[in-house]
């Protein structure tokens, strides 16, 4: 039998505790490497996976009308999101005691708030994620509500939201935004530079539940808000013409409508109106057309309101007065084999330039403005505005067609004198008639008044330079005209005020069919200014394909209601003397 000796204990115990002092040593390196050496690394490195960068959104300018009115403002909204992982019950102290808010109570107090019922909520916020959208775009009100239950796995995404507090007042004027804030049309993409702000940026930490850590929160860069924008608009005779001319669209089952207001004096545009237009707010309820402005993008063939230019540019050159006799057929066969005849049929009449434009008589402004030579009178319709874009330069704004006199056949030459074989924009036609209403001098039109900064600081928007068009006597004398023209016109008199005195004229042009022939649609038109003693403002209408009826007898009610709204707004008194009569016939 063999027998072995036990180990010695004290050598076995120093062994044992060699080996723990060893490893103390390893230990205790480690953690000074870690915690003195790396500890920078390490906590970058933390840091890094906690971090969470978030842009802080810029507000959007204002734009507002001329008295200061919002017409476009951002606001904050948010997206109400849960981490349903850390959904539990609720402690609180009330009234110095401790009490549980339950789940369900917590889901029905949301559900109050949003709109949605307490089992909505239950439903969104079960389960063991980080992440559930409880509701989008959710207003600063419901908000606020929501930010006082201080329910920890709650959570809000702050995002900017563009308003139109007057829904579809000068729509077409201020454009729109895409869903991401991309400015698509109108002022708003026009005078992006001034409303759109610089965005901020801040980092915050969040737990490994994702949520944010409280008092974490770096802003590395502050949001600059953007500027205003201030327009000419009047926002409130905005909406009375607008109104107006869906009355027009509807009663006349016509396709559109504009109206153009003017301060003759400033070039100031009081109003952009048309029908139908688009609601900004709501864009995909308009039609393709509507979300564009056609007062600036659309040309069409104005008819005899040009009468009114050809009869001033022959009265500036010297080759006809108010009173210059003609002969006037109802129609005249020119040598090529071409037809015209006025609109309504009549003996052979004996009238005067003044007659002419009474009775808007196509033969006979021919007889009239054949007196000078085409290269004039196409020289003179460019200083009225035609065939170029304003100064306004509106997004797709067009330049109308006015085509050089060498490219003319003999009967553009013609019926040009009544406004047909050439195109304008509701804003040329509206302005020629500023220039006469003026003293002749057509100023560049003004939409935008400029860019105003926090500190109330309007920076102008250049505008474009004033033309002399014709002489101030020339003006007057056509104001005169006009004035006949409302006072003894068959159409003239039904646009009339009886407490001003105003001057005129109507336009009632065939509509080109997709073949390049005239139809039996029509663009029907009153432009009018007021009070014609001193003329202070120009009232442009035009209807485009009115379909139960055939002249611009149907534009005057809407011109007339119009243009007293505007001389009541701006309290000008009502005409104390009477015309200056002229002959219309002889």
């Amino acid at each position: 039998m063999i027998s072995m000796k036990p180990g010695n204990p004290d050598r076995r115990l120093r062994f044992f505790g060699g080996l723990m002092v060893i490893a103390a040593v390893i230990f205790t390196g480690r953690l000074f490497y870690f915690q003195a050496i790396e500890a920078e690394a390490i906590n970058k490195v933390s840091i890094n996976k906690r971090e969470v960068k978030r842009t802080i959104p810029a507000l959007r300018g204002d734009i507002v009308d001329a008295n200061g009115n919002i017409l476009a403002h951002s606001v904050y909204r948010y997206d109400i999101n849960a981490a349903p992982i850390n959904v539990a019950p609720l402690e609180i102290v009330r009234n110095g005691q401790s009490v549980i808010i339950s789940v369900e109570q917590q889901a029905a107090q949301i559900g109050q708030i949003l709109g949605l019922t307490t089992a909505e909520v239950l439903d969104k916020v079960k389960g063991t994620s980080q992440y559930a959208q409880l509701a989008k775009n959710v207003d600063a009100n419901k908000y606020r509500q929501l930010k006082k239950l201080d329910i920890p796995w709650l959570y809000y995404d702050p995002r900017l939201a563009r308003v139109y507090p007057n829904g579809a007042v000068a729509g077409s004027v201020l454009g729109f935004m895409s869903q991401d804030g991309t400015p698509l049309a109108g002022v708003e993409r026009q005078m992006n530079g001034c409303l759109a702000g610089v965005d901020g940026q801040e980092t915050y930490e969040s737990g490994t539940d994702g949520i944010r850590i409280p008092a974490s929160a770096v802003v590395a860069q502050k949001a600059q808000n953007g500027s205003s924008v201030v327009l000419t608009i009047n926002r409130d005779l905005q909406y009375f013409a607008q109104q107006e001319l869906s009355h027009a669209v509807l009663n006349l089952k016509a396709d559109w409508a504009t109206a153009v207001v003017i301060e003759v004096k400033t070039g100031k545009i009081l109003v952009a109106a048309e029908a139908p237009t688009v609601d900004p707010n709501a864009t995909g309820e308009s039609t393709e057309a509507a979300r564009h402005s056609r007062i600036f993008e659309t040309s069409f063939e104005p008819g005899s309101t040009m009468k009114t230019i050809t009869a001033a540019t022959a009265l500036d050159v010297g080759k006809a007065t108010p009173l210059t006799r003609a002969v006037v057929p109802q129609s005249i066969r020119l040598p090529w084999g071409t037809v015209i005849s006025d609109s309504h049929a009549h003996p052979t009449e004996h009238l005067t330039l003044t007659g002419i434009l009474r009775d808007s008589s196509n033969t006979g402004i021919i007889a009239i403005g054949s007196k000078v030579d085409k290269q004039t009178r196409y020289n003179y319709m460019r200083k009225f505005g035609f065939g170029e874009k304003t100064s306004v330069n509106f997004g797709g704004e067009a330049s109308g067609v006015l085509n050089k006199p060498e490219n003319w056949d003999g009967t553009t030459d013609k019926v040009s004198m009544f406004g047909q074989g050439v195109g304008v924009t509701p804003i040329q036609m509206a302005f020629a008639y500023q220039a006469i209403a003026n003293g002749g001098v057509r100023l560049s039109p003004t939409l935008i008044e400029g860019c105003k900064d926090s500190t109330g600081k309007v920076t102008p928007v250049p505008v474009g330079p004033a033309t002399r068009v014709v002489s101030e006597e020339t003006a007057k004398t056509t104001v005169q005209m006009l004035e006949m023209v409302v006072q003894h016109g068959g159409i003239g008199r039904t646009a009339g005020l009886s407490d001003w005195r105003l001057g005129g004229k109507s336009g009632t042009a065939q509509i080109a069919d997709g073949s390049g022939k005239y139809g039996n649609r029509y663009a029907i038109s009153f432009i009018g200014m007021g009070a014609a003693e001193d003329p202070r403002y120009v009232v442009a209408v035009t209807i485009f394909k009115p379909r139960t009826v055939n002249n611009s007898i149907g534009a005057t009610p809407y011109f007339k209601a119009i243009m007293k709204q505007v001389l009541q707004t701006y309290s000008v008194l009502p005409s104390t003397t009477k015309p200056v009569e002229i002959a219309q016939e002889w």
